[in-house]
């Protein structure tokens, strides 16, 4: 099929990748010049584990390409897959300006004398009922009563964890297919031809609120874990040996996933479909005292692993800190609790620096670049490469997200592991 993306970022790069690696023709639509250059010559704007290979061997194979425009490359489509961003607004809800902008350019794209409706797809998360009391509307401006003849629109959501976005691109927990009538869709289908998970076909408010549902849940599980983690600490209970025992009971504490006690959750969707989820239930008068917690119990648990840090260790010591982004081996700093930690060390009056071999301040683009500088506006001087952290001469290391796996510290650093919440210890060698 011919395929139209709309929004580069980690959902869309990683969609687009995927689609065109089974032999689609994938065209990705940004508004960033210097985003669709760096595709166009095979070098992806974000570090995601595979995306590089998969978007180099799309160029080659010529199943991919990138413009700025969405003209003309909808006359031939059969799906244009929505991917744009919805931040939180100062209120909490989600920002949909991106939204609206894109339907209109698709809206304004499509011609009248389509012989087959363009399936218009969302994946961007938003607040249920925006399918019917946004997006159709801006179709009905465009072409009237009779605009489901020339779009069919589908809210498919994504459930793609950044740092394995495309294992889960081909092996997701679950299909969900959000149409008017909650019937199946044959260009769906045919898109997810050779994904092997069950599918859900219901209607549009139903799939619009699966994330809200999974990412609650995942914050839910972080908060509580970090919680239970804080009480082991001061109790002189092991957290770990806590965690092995709870998430062996696959009865009755069903999935160990984000129940083990470590770092807070952050990232760009868990913070921000929280706050989203706040305002929905607040504007329907629904009182939700766990999900109002969650953020609370999440910067809570954020200075707890600051004070862990830095323990016995007066400023201005020298402090390295292994893994700025939220995750190892990804570049999105978006939320990241290492970035708060970051403030609090320099706050506090640590001479302090970064190695994360996966954060290049001059490759920063979009909302990673916007949020990094107005939180760490440092960044560009705090990061140092691995030559000069085996340089040693640190007080203490703080590992955070796992990465520098292959880094030699000088022996007898002090070391603390934030995200297995382990006492501090003296390197004695070997690899981090």
């Amino acid at each position: 099929m011919n395929i139209v993306i709309l929004g580069i970022g980690y959902v869309g790069l990683t969609a687009a990748c995927c689609i065109a690696s089974e032999g689609h023709h994938v065209t990705g639509v940004d508004v960033s010049h210097g985003k669709v250059t760096s595709l166009n010559n095979g070098v992806p704007p974000n570090t995601e584990p595979g995306i590089e290979e998969l978007l180099k061997s799309a160029l080659e194979s010529g199943h991919f390409r990138a413009d700025t425009s969405v003209n003309p490359h909808l006359d031939e489509a059969d799906i244009a897959i929505v991917c744009v961003g919805t931040p939180s607004g100062p209120d909490g809800s989600h920002n949909m300006r991106y939204i609206a902008d894109v339907t209109r350019q698709i809206a304004e794209s499509v011609k009248a004398d389509r012989k087959t409706p363009l399936t218009v797809t969302y994946r961007s998360t938003f607040r249920p009922g925006t399918i019917e009391e946004l997006v159709i509307p801006i179709f009905e401006a465009q072409f009237g009563d009779d605009w489901d003849k020339l779009v069919e629109i589908v809210y498919n959501p994504e459930f793609l964890r950044e740092g394995s976005a495309v294992g889960d691109y081909f092996a997701p927990p679950k299909i969900v297919v959000g149409t008017r009538d909650g019937a199946p869709c044959k260009n769906m289908e045919a898109l997810h031809a050779n994904i092997d998970s069950e599918t859900f076909h219901v209607q549009f408010r139903t799939a619009e609120f699966t994330k809200f549902a999974d990412n609650t849940w995942h914050a839910v599980k972080v908060a509580y874990a970090n919680e239970l983690g804080r009480i082991c600490l001061d109790l002189g209970v092991d957290p770990m040996d806590m965690h092995k025992i709870f998430v062996s009971d696959t009865k009755l504490n069903i999935s160990p996933y984000y129940l083990r006690p470590g770092g807070a959750f952050g990232g760009s969707c868990l913070p921000k479909d929280v706050r989203a989820l706040q305002h929905i239930a607040g504007d329907i008068g629904v009182s939700t005292h766990l999900i109002d917690s969650l953020l609370r119990s999440n910067d809570a648990h954020k200075h707890r692993l600051f004070m862990h840090a830095v323990e016995g260790l007066a400023p201005p010591a020298r402090v390295l800190m292994v893994g700025l982004a939220f995750k190892a081996d990804t570049d999105d700093l978006r939320e990241s609790p290492n970035v708060d930690l970051a403030r609090k060390l320099l706050a506090a009056g640590y001479a302090l620096e970064i190695y994360d071999p996966y954060v290049d301040a001059m490759k920063l683009v979009g909302a990673n670049l916007g949020y990094a500088y107005s939180q760490l506006p440092q960044l560009k001087r705090l990061l140092i490469d691995k030559e000069q952290v085996e340089k040693g001469g640190y007080d203490r290391v703080i590992i955070t997200n796992g990465t520098g796996k292959t880094l030699a510290l000088e022996a007898g650093t002090e070391v603390v592991d934030l995200g297995k919440l382990s006492p501090i210890s003296a390197y004695e060698g070997g690899m981090v």
